[in-house]
């Protein structure tokens, strides 16, 4: 492999040893999926440069990029970091307040956006700044911003040997890219990291696939995310052919289309794969379903170990050859590995996959670690169910006193843009990095994580619960699409539950049930009491203090769109708790009607006693 020591070395890989590689990239337009060659994904990248040069950029000049997954995001990302420019990726449907912080504090001087829908919610945030900034859409190509005529100024050869000298000079501890995470509360904070950041981490995770012929990963978490923009830079550096997915409700389509031997998801989407999996076998009828139901159950006690013993080989292939099989066709028939991040995954889920073909890993990370810290591998003794698998070669970790992870090594971040205060509370004086999560190492080599140090609670009894451990748990329900536990200074756990609609519907049609409206339905008494049901079986493997009380259905499902969700998935706690506190009010009766329910329990057993 190439001298890669910083972010845009890889482009160098595309000049010389995978120059004859007819597809680095894969998108759809139009109904038909094209490709991205070696030379047009070099020749594009040098072009942007130039014309960042042209346009009188300099090094350390930052440029925002807001756009979906696309190969254009990789022309720009490249131009950006070989011209010595910053790159501040942002998600493309942020508020105007939001764009306007970022791009301030930031200090961006250019930015691009990858269609006109983002250029006009976009624009509105940079015309109410005090300074002027350029803005550019790839799809507007007449007026003032034409993207075509900014490329043109790159068009002059003497700019190349401008951009050689240029990059000759960047060092790897240069400074590459400022990521915003999304906080939940305040402003978010801009990570700053460096080349040798990212190219340490990508190089590290590249080893997990030891050698094994992987050639095409589908891509659709965002790449202005750090999770899946580092595994992106992986994919280049092992010649593995990334085919972007922009849409993500067309995941399903896309995986039967491309065919493609992994990809990378959050729990999330694998708990929507196999509830779809279920709702399926579940309307099966005769032979079929009880073998199904079979499978299902051998799956969910799937160890690595011993399904390799003789007898048990045999069985697991048996149920391939019946079932796991037909599971495998819904994802393309080729998936082989998938790799997990970003929040904890069901280890039943992670040995049901692997029981039926398709290897899931877990990894860990944040932003500020570039990202991994820790990931399950494919060699023996690599991976064990319910962690993260272990700590990533050149990285060290230790769990403090009060449980919390720390982490220090090669890709823990230069620090917060602009705010030394916050970097000085994140990374102590021996350069450890508190993560804010809690975690524990299993046989002294396996990162568990239980929850983040913010998100444990206590209730008004004293408890501390951990909502991520309650949350996992009954998320094992078919019903149960989404939860948010609550409970701090309360005298018992509660939740707002999301049901899976999908599955819900499949359910009442099977049960003879007539299906109104998702919003109709969750009053209904016989859906209330299927999902109690659910929960109070699974509330059995908490231990009591943990254990749900009492759950609100929501009328709609949680999304990104409409604010439940992060951009990364995972549960809006904070915003969730104040937008629904009335609600949450509901489940915890207040001190007088406490009272009055004790007295009624002690009536009535006082009744029962003379009966």
């Amino acid at each position: 492999m190439g001298n890669v020591n910083r972010i845009f070395d890889l482009l160098q890989l595309y000049r010389e040893e995978f120059s004859a590689k007819d597809c680095v990239f894969g998108y759809k337009k139009q109904g038909r999926w094209l490709h991205v060659s070696a030379g047009r994904y070099v020749s594009e990248s040098d072009s942007i440069s130039c014309a960042l040069i042209a346009s009188g950029l300099e090094p350390g000049d930052k440029v925002a990029t807001i756009m979906n997954n696309m190969p254009e995001w990789n022309f720009l990302d490249m131009g950006i970091l070989q011209a010595g420019c910053v790159h501040v990726p942002v998600y493309h449907s942020l508020s105007s307040d939001s764009y306007r912080f970022i791009f301030e504090d930031s200090g961006v001087k250019l930015i691009v956006v990858g269609c006109q829908n983002a250029y006009e919610r976009v624009k509105p945030a940079v015309d109410g700044m005090d300074r002027e900034i350029a803005v550019y859409s790839l799809e507007l190509n007449s007026g003032p911003e034409s993207w075509s005529e900014f490329l043109i100024k790159g068009n002059d050869p003497r700019l190349f040997d401008s951009l050689q000298s240029i990059r000759d000079q960047i060092l790897p501890t240069d400074l590459a890219t400022l990521i915003y995470t999304s906080g939940t509360t305040g402003h978010p904070k801009g990570v700053m990291l460096s080349h040798s950041n990212l190219v340490s981490n990508f190089k590290s995770v590249s080893l997990i696939l030891g050698g094994m012929n992987v050639s095409r990963a589908l891509s659709f978490l965002p790449l202005c995310h750090v999770y899946e923009r580092m595994l992106n830079y992986m994919y280049q550096y092992l010649s593995i052919s990334v085919f972007y997915v922009e849409n993500p409700d067309r995941i399903r389509d896309c995986l039967k289309e491309v065919k493609p031997d992994m990809f990378c998801a959050v729990p999330r989407v694998i708990e929507k794969s196999y509830a779809t999996i279920l709702r399926k076998g579940k309307n099966l009828t005769g032979f079929r379903k009880p073998v199904f139901i079979w499978a299902l159950k051998l799956g969910f006690k799937y160890e690595i170990e011993t399904a390799q013993k003789p007898l048990n080989r045999l069985i697991f292939k048996i149920a391939d050859l019946l079932v796991y099989r037909k599971w495998r066709l819904a994802f393309g028939n080729k998936v082989r590995f998938i790799v997990s991040g970003g929040a904890p995954l069901n280890p039943g889920l992670a040995r049901v996959f692997w029981a039926a073909g398709m290897k899931v890993i877990e990894g860990y990370g944040l932003t500020e670690t570039s990202p991994v810290i820790a990931t399950g591998n494919f060699e023996p003794d690599g991976v064990h169910f319910g962690t993260v698998g272990k700590v990533l070669p050149g990285i060290e970790v230790r769990i403090s006193s009060d449980g919390e992870i720390l982490c220090r090594g090669p890709n823990v971040m230069m620090g917060y843009h602009n705010r030394s205060d916050k970097t000085a509370e994140a990374i102590d004086e021996d350069g450890w990095f508190h993560t804010g999560d809690i975690g524990e190492l299993v046989h002294g080599k396996y990162l568990r994580i239980t929850d983040r140090k913010k998100e444990i609670f206590k209730t008004s009894g004293g408890k501390y619960i951990a909502p991520q451990v309650v949350e996992n748990k009954l998320k094992e329900s078919p019903f149960i699409e989404n939860i948010l536990v609550i409970g701090e200074n309360r005298n018992y756990p509660s939740a707002l539950i999301a049901p899976n609609f999908e599955y819900l519907r499949s359910w009442c049609r099977a049960k003879g049930y007539e299906y109104t409206t998702d919003a109709g339905m969750i009053n209904q008494e016989f859906v209330i009491e299927r999902i109690q049901r659910d929960v109070s079986l699974l509330n059995l493997a908490l231990d009591h203090p943990s254990q749900v009380r009492k759950f609100i259905l929501m009328d709609q499902e949680w999304t990104v769109q409409t604010g439940e969700l992060s951009f990364t998935m995972k549960v809006r706690r904070t915003y969730m708790q104040e937008r629904f506190a009335s609600q949450i009010n509901t489940m915890y009766p207040s001190i007088p009607e406490v009272v009055l329910q004790k007295k009624a329990k002690k009536k009535k057993k006082r009744k029962n006693r003379k009966g």
